[in-house]
């Protein structure tokens, strides 16, 4: 018990690389972590920039994880990783391979807001007490336990409003602005959700 114990506060303490995210247990979490931060940094495959020191917080690993329910990473200084120049490492898993956080972040969104964007304009009891529960199981079934946690947390202090698809469609862009606030990303422009999800821009560029 005593050997199992060192080993744990070993483990526990050593640095973690960059941008590599914890899970709940402990150990490192693929799927709350993005693909080109997965892989240990090697003087093979990233030139040093004397600021490459690895970082084991667990808050740093979540501020990062967050970025799956926004599809991208933190732009703060604390949070950034490599810069993409300077690494040879790629951006995204291959073709085939099971998604990252960011990949897997882009596609809950894009889900989310055109779901939104086609949902009724007076929906039925039934359909709004559907919509109730997708939104209200992402923070149970997501698979990245940090940004589901994020979700469930924002839910909480702002309970979803389906009660058409405008008051929806504005809800889920105020969630994601939020997520964009936290990362430092820019901020979408609700009054656009139609045009981004549903109807295209009026140039045409899109038909």
């Amino acid at each position: 018990m005593a050997e199992e114990k060192t080993q744990r506060n070993k483990t526990d303490t050593t640095p973690l690389p960059p941008g590599m995210v914890l899970g709940p247990d402990g150990k490192p979490c693929k799927i709350c972590t993005a693909f080109r931060n997965w892989k240990p940094q090697t003087p093979g495959n990233i030139e040093s920039d004397g600021n490459n020191k690895s970082r084991a917080s667990n808050i740093h690993g979540q501020a990062l994880a967050t970025a799956a329910l926004a599809g991208g990473t933190a732009s703060t200084t604390e949070t950034n990783s490599i810069p993409s120049a300077q690494t040879k490492t790629p951006l995204e898993p291959p073709p085939g391979c099971p998604p990252d956080v960011e990949q897997l972040g882009r596609a809950t969104w894009a889900f989310l807001h055109t779901t939104a964007a086609y949902y009724p304009d007076k929906p039925t009891t039934k359909q709004r007490a559907n919509m109730l529960s997708l939104l209200r199981a992402l923070p149970i079934l997501y698979p990245c336990t940090w940004c589901a946690q994020d979700f469930g947390q924002d839910i909480e202090k702002h309970p979803p409003d389906v009660s058409s698809r405008t008051t929806l469609s504005r809800w889920l862009c105020e969630r994601h602005n939020e997520v964009n606030e936290k990362l430092g990303k820019e901020q979408f422009n609700c009054s656009k959700v139609d045009e981004r999800w549903k109807d295209g821009p009026s140039d045409g560029s899109c038909d």
